[in-house]
């Protein structure tokens, strides 16, 4: 790990080393996207515990070493996915093995759902973060809910 690497790492919690780890604290989470290539997520309170500017404590962390830190703040959107047929819904547009034994809470990958470009983060046993590009947001928000139409009425026996 580089000394960047390691200043980056006091302010995240820590970064990840390998595909689909995801490292961090309770108010950030720090997502492997590839090498040297993070994407760290956090809700605006944890900007606040920065000085109010997560941004500029991590391009302060990286200093002149190569690479650049950008606020995709607008670039995403967040959709939480949970309960018991969580993974059964996204399984009908996710190439990804989402069984638990291969897909486990705390790992996050690059895949498709409903084949639009996302980062699928596993956050729980039965609940899920998905980060698609904000100009997919609409159409990604209907193609789930016509997937979890099915489990909208109570199981026939």
């Amino acid at each position: 790990r580089s000394e960047a690497g390691a200043r980056i790492a006091t302010v995240t919690g820590g970064l990840p080393v390998r595909c689909g780890e995801v490292t961090g604290t309770t108010s950030i989470s720090v997502l492997w996207l590839g090498p040297s290539e993070f994407m760290a997520v956090a809700p605006e309170a944890a900007h606040d515990s920065l000085g109010g500017n997560l941004i500029g404590s991590l391009t302060e962390a990286l200093g002149d070493a190569p690479g650049q830190v950008v606020d995709l703040s607008a670039n995403r959107t967040t959709f939480e996915l949970s309960g018991p047929r969580a993974r059964a819904v996204l399984e009908k547009g996710c190439a990804l093995d989402l069984h638990p034994r291969s897909f486990t809470p705390g790992t996050a990958l690059t895949t498709e759902v409903g084949n639009i470009p996302v980062v699928l983060q596993k956050t729980g046993e039965d609940s899920f973060r998905i980060f698609p590009r904000a100009s997919f947001a609409e159409f990604l928000g209907r193609w789930l809910l016509d997937a979890m139409r099915e489990y909208a009425s109570p199981e026939v026996p």
